[in-house]
């Protein structure tokens, strides 16, 4: 069976992809940001991510006291990794990898960038009408940029392809309900990261040979303690793989580079709502459809206001994966999750799911954490006995 590409060859990935294609890439920094809009203009969407190296070039560009995810991504660019890419976007989240966004704009200038102003209060009642109005502007800038129209046709495409991809992902997570699991968290993780830079059509078609594959032959996992890990961005495979090769299973996350960027799809307007519509009338009703998904994803705590409605997302995870043991991980200086992680500890204390918390940074091993984690699970499984 063909191989996912892991998140190191990305960047070979990407550029053996346009030289195959001829067709344009777009760097994107958060997934807010609705790719199906992308796709269907027959440009492909990578996420911008770090290589998790030391680094300084960002030093000049960025504060040192933002995240050392945002300045690594920074990094990336100024390295000249991402040359590739003709444009560049993003959706309002936090404020520090909007800088980063910024500091690309300004330092490493692409042939189109678009900044989409992405509501941070998706609970208010206007939310939906001010992202639609935000990714009709999107659809008319590459628009613009491409020289062709983004048809209805060519968006339901791209929401087919995409809401699959994420079917797909949903099917891959629920192997992991088992006990133990029929597939590792560390394995699942590489899978979906790489659909954040594949084309999805590529990924769908080893994704589903891998599904087949699975079904007949579950990968050897021994029975260990079940682990949720969540909390900031954390595209980390070594974190998972320590966490797994000290004896326990990482069975769900609630990531942004994890479950959260795929778990709900994009629901289409019905065939019979685009009869007897012209174009812009069914287009419009596609790019409703779209603002919808992302304003009703489960969503990262920039987003989760007024009232925390992902705590009941993450405690129906919790249950649903039985779950043992949660893993929260913050990068060093985040605030949002920073914010968020005492209730979410006391959440988990008061559920008596047993807890650990690590401030990690990026660009540095993970190997510093062994100990502890490996004290935790101990400790654990003599509570659970």
């Amino acid at each position: 069976m063909q191989k996912f590409p892991l998140a190191t060859e990305r960047h070979r990935y990407a550029q053996e992809w346009k030289a195959r294609t001829g067709c344009k890439i777009m760097g994107y920094f958060c997934t807010y940001v609705p790719e199906e809009i992308v796709y269907a203009a027959g440009i492909l969407p990578v996420r911008v991510l770090g290589s998790h190296e030391p680094q300084d070039l960002a030093e000049p560009h960025i504060f040192s006291m933002f995240c050392p995810f945002c300045r690594d991504c920074l990094a990336e660019g100024l390295r000249g990794n991402y040359d590739y890419l003709d444009g560049i976007s993003h959706a309002q989240s936090c404020l520090h990898i909007r800088q980063s966004f910024e500091s690309w704009q300004m330092h490493i200038p692409r042939a189109y960038s678009h900044y989409l102003f992405m509501p941070a209060n998706l609970q208010s009642p206007s939310a939906q009408t001010c992202l639609e109005e935000e990714l009709l502007e999107f659809k008319n800038t590459l628009e613009k940029w491409i020289g062709t129209p983004i048809t209805a046709k060519a968006l339901n495409e791209s929401v087919e392809v995409y809401n699959l991809n994420r079917r797909l992902l949903r099917q891959l997570y629920e192997l992991r309900k088992g006990d133990p699991p029929a597939i590792s968290g560390a394995e699942t993780m590489r899978i979906t990261l790489a659909s954040q830079f594949m084309d999805k059509k590529e990924h769908n078609q080893i994704l589903q040979q891998l599904l087949q594959e699975l079904a007949h032959s579950p990968r050897k996992i021994a029975p260990g303690p079940r682990v949720m890990v969540l909390g900031s961005e954390n595209d980390d495979t070594e974190l998972v793989e320590l966490t797994e090769s000290l004896g326990a299973n990482v069975v769900i996350d609630d990531h942004c580079t994890g479950s959260r960027y795929f778990w709900n799809e994009v629901i289409p307007p019905s065939p019979s709502m685009g009869e007897g519509k012209g174009e812009g009338e069914h287009t419009d009703k596609i790019l409703q459809a779209i603002a919808s998904r992302y304003i009703n994803r489960p969503p990262c705590p920039q987003k989760d206001l007024r009232d925390r409605r992902r705590f009941t997302h993450i405690l129906k995870l919790a249950e649903e994966y039985k779950i043992q043991a949660a893993m929260l991980i913050q990068q060093k200086f985040c605030d949002p999750h920073e914010l968020d992680i005492p209730p979410l500890q006391e959440l988990f204390t008061r559920k008596g799911i047993p807890n650990i918390f690590l401030e990690v940074d990026v660009t540095t091993p993970v190997g510093q954490f062994r100990t502890r984690i490996e004290a935790f699970l101990e400790t654990m499984q003599l509570e659970l006995a």
